[in-house]
């Protein structure tokens, strides 16, 4: 329920809608999650590894955005959009979440230890989501998009 109450209060700020579903900006956000992960891994190969969690986490973040938009949702809030993953799509949402957190702790705060072991594993996490979510779009009919819609104005009542 707090996590609904959380929906429906982004709802009210207009940072989450309905909006047409978009093939164009699926791909976009595909094509940008691709390039994001890309780029942890040159990042990490060149001993950036606060920089490599920080995209690493972006690479997922967008390929969420990129589903939310193949079902016509436009969400701005992270938390949000994460929270819809689990909610609307069943899909589980631990590994994005940890890997928000792990951002949020290598971006803003200086006291920790990272090591090329642990952006090695953000990396194979995050392959592993990326290819769960590709899948999952790749099977989505027009038939799932009309549920998906209902399905998320059901959970916003």
């Amino acid at each position: 329920m707090k996590e609904i109450n959380f929906l429906k209060k982004i709802k009210e700020q207009r940072k989450l809608e309905l909006v047409d579903s978009s093939e164009e900006m699926k791909m976009s956000y595909m094509i940008k999650s691709e390039s994001n992960l890309i780029s942890a891994k040159i990042l990490l190969g060149n001993e950036r590894l606060e920089e490599s969690v920080s995209l690493t986490y972006y690479s997922m973040y967008h390929l969420l955005n990129a589903l939310l938009f193949k079902v016509g949702i436009k969400s701005e809030n992270h938390t949000a959009s994460i929270i819809l993953l689990k909610l609307l799509f069943g899909i589980d949402n631990k590994d994005i979440y940890e890997s928000k957190k792990e951002r949020i702790d290598k971006q803003y705060y200086i006291d920790f230890i990272i090591t090329k072991n642990d952006v090695e594993d953000t990396i194979k996490k995050a392959e592993r989501f990326n290819a769960k979510i590709v899948d999952f779009i790749s099977k989505i009919s027009n038939n799932d998009v009309k549920d998906y819609r209902k399905k998320f104005i059901g959970i916003l009542k």
